[in-house]
């Protein structure tokens, strides 16, 4: 696929920074706040079936987003038009807006809802040197080679995304905040097929290896070649028991187990009923924060944007608010929600740095970023020696909850059985169901630093 035609221009941070500035000081609109955040990307995705390319694409995105207090209220507004007067002209827009909803805001907002601050990020390897097109699909069709272990394999396929992001954020009480991201997002995986029996087998799940990272690509050919393996494994491997037994989650399936569970449920916009109309609310009450046993005791979740390399670690989120590493949960009853400081203050509950934006014309909504199980106490041989009777899964690959965030159903890609403290046969098609308090309530046994990943 071809390249969209026409793309703005890479702006230089000094220039873009210096019309943010000038801007902010040539507003003359008589609000008690003005915020402008704008966000330059630049994304590459690559990617390759049997070998063959299915998709070469690069974009650019350059805008800008406006938030005006005036009157108690918050009003939005957003340009692609970087210029003085386009930010001025926004700004006007902004203003507009909150004075028109002022009549039927919900709750009054405070300035302090926005507060100053500076401060700098960057990505741990932000701006290395990316490969050209050419060597990046030469590798992903080696991958695709790789997989391609017997003819049972009828399908391969490589992926890669490079994205850079840069944003900063001027307010009209101080605030300057410079950021720069470097993503790498990378998939690959195969199809088996022998008659009617057909099952996929990939490295973690659909993009599950997304990093903060410079462009390094490097791949493990034997882990390529045991993808490929395992999914001609899986077509003769017997069907995964139905029965209640003890339940092992790989890291790469916990993701999502967290993801759907605690992640979700704990957004204090879906408990406030904001986004009930768009994806579900949550069975968690105002009430329930500092009291409710959410898991058993072993249960320690934290909401950490400060971990190196992960894809949602950041300084400060999309308001500017200064993030931190907070218990959500800890020792299985919940502490904190995760929501921006206007939803807390709407709640009266504490919360987290998670105001966060799709992109530079979507105003910052309260959404999850690195929320991580905290390791136990047991190594992996250690976990699977204590059980007499279970199965081990891996990798996501169907999930289904309700859409209070209470009772759900998600499938794996691979599964063994456990028999005795040993891992035994390999089984296909596992899934498993629960409800989310019996599910946390239930949890005996947590990995240790050595078996916890990213």
């Amino acid at each position: 696929m071809a390249s969209p035609v026409s793309s703005p221009p890479i702006t230089p941070s000094d220039q873009l920074d210096h019309v943010l500035t000038t801007a902010l000081a040539q507003a003359t609109v008589p609000a008690d706040w003005i915020g402008l955040r704008a966000v330059q990307e630049t994304s590459r995705t690559h990617s390759l079936r049997d070998g063959q390319p299915e998709r070469n694409s690069r974009r650019q995105a350059l805008g800008v987003m406006v938030e005006v207090l005036a009157q108690r209220q918050l009003g939005y507004s957003a340009t692609p038009v970087v210029t003085v007067a386009g930010l001025r002209q926004a700004i006007q827009q902004a203003y507009q807006s909150a004075i028109a909803a002022a009549p039927w805001q919900l709750q009054p907002v405070a300035a302090q809802v926005r507060p100053p601050v500076t401060g700098t990020y960057r990505s741990p390897r932000a701006a290395a040197d990316q490969p050209s097109p050419g060597d990046l699909n030469q590798l992903l069709a080696q991958i695709c080679q790789d997989l391609k272990v017997a003819d049972a394999i009828v399908q391969t396929r490589a992926a890669a995304i490079i994205t850079e992001t840069e944003t900063w954020l001027v307010s009209s009480s101080g605030s300057q905040v410079h950021q720069q991201f470097a993503f790498l997002e990378t998939h690959y995986g195969a199809i088996a097929q022998d008659g009617p029996v057909v099952q996929t087998r990939s490295n973690n799940g659909s993009f599950a290896h997304s990093y903060q990272s410079g462009a390094d690509l490097s791949c493990d050919r034997n882990r390529v070649q045991q993808i490929g393996h395992q999914a001609v494994e899986l077509l003769s491997a017997p069907e995964c028991p139905s029965q209640t037994t003890t339940l092992v989650l790989a890291p790469d399936q916990m993701m999502l187990q967290i993801h759907e569970s605690i992640g979700h449920p704990l957004e204090l916009d879906r408990i406030l009923g904001d986004e009930r109309n768009y994806a579900g609310g949550s069975f968690v009450r105002p009430e329930d924060f500092g009291n409710l046993v959410y898991g058993s005791p072993l249960m320690n979740v934290t909401f950490d944007p400060t971990v190196s390399g992960e894809l949602a670690s950041y300084a400060f989120d999309d308001t500017g608010a200064p993030a931190q590493r907070q218990h959500l949960i800890r020792q299985g009853r919940l502490e904190r929600g995760v929501g921006s400081l206007e939803s807390q203050t709407r709640l009266g509950v504490p919360g987290v740095a998670c105001a966060r934006a799709a992109s530079w014309n979507r105003p910052p909504i309260d959404r999850m970023a690195n929320i991580n199980l905290e390791p136990g106490n047991h190594d992996f041989s250690a976990l699977i020696s204590e059980i007499e009777q279970g199965i081990y899964m891996e990798t996501n690959r169907s999930w289904s909850i309700d859409d209070q965030r209470h009772k759900f159903q998600f499938g794996c890609e691979y599964a063994k059985r456990i028999e005795n403290g040993q891992l035994t046969e390999t089984l296909r098609n596992p899934n498993y169901r629960a409800t989310t308090p019996q599910f946390w309530r239930s949890l005996s046994a947590v990995g240790n630093r050595d078996t916890w990943e990213v």
